[in-house]
């Protein structure tokens, strides 16, 4: 594992994201960028599960759903959500939380299109997390719209686009011996982020 005990001297949270992410590619066996996704309900009972995160920059970070899944209309809802990333192979943790924004249909668009021709065939079959009957309904339902869009171009479907989470806090654990964890803390502010050490 590379001990990067500096990290608290970064000043641009993303910049240091970026280094973690490039870090957990090279050791993480499978999906360095799998992130637990909080969400709350309307009673306000909080729902989490993995995602992929498809794209970061200083505007936040995206990921791209079924706006009614679950975890869409959740969103939807609230329009709040949370992320942890935590990468074992590393034993380092990056958390964040803040309001939620829908990306452009230009974005939208450009990322479906680079999806593999059966995951962008899957939107359109998939009624994400409804009761499903049995797998041959799934698979009788991938048929057909496999038949609608034999060749050529599969538009988006109207109810799949991206979420991008705008953090107003975004904290970096790594780990320590004898549970004395080093964590910093970066907060939005009108002048830009603050920073400060947490105890562990």
């Amino acid at each position: 594992m590379e001990d990067n005990a500096d990290f608290a001297a970064s000043v641009d949270p993303f910049a240091l994201f970026a280094d973690w992410l490039q870090d957990a590619s090279r050791s993480e066996p499978n999906d360095p960028n799998a992130v637990a996704l909080a969400t709350v309900d309307g009673d306000g009972l909080p729902d989490v599960r993995m995602v992929l995160l498809k794209g970061f920059d200083h505007a936040g970070f995206v990921f791209y759903t079924n706006f009614e899944s679950a975890k869409g209309t959740q969103i939807l809802g609230s329009m709040k959500a949370a992320m942890c990333f935590h990468w074992k192979s590393l034993r380092r943790q990056v958390r964040l939380r803040g309001p939620v924004e829908i990306v452009s249909d230009a974005e939208a668009d450009a990322y479906y299109a680079s999806r593999p021709r059966g995951s962008r065939i899957g939107a359109w079959a998939s009624r994400q997390s409804r009761p499903l009957e049995s797998r041959f309904a799934l698979e009788k339902a991938v048929a057909e719209y496999t038949a609608r869009y034999p060749i050529g171009d599969i538009p988006r479907p109207p109810h799949w686009s991206g979420f991008r989470i705008v953090p107003q806090q975004i904290e970096f654990w790594q780990n320590r011996p004898f549970r004395l964890h080093d964590r910093v803390q970066f907060l939005r502010a009108d002048s830009g982020w603050t920073k400060s050490r947490l105890y562990p």
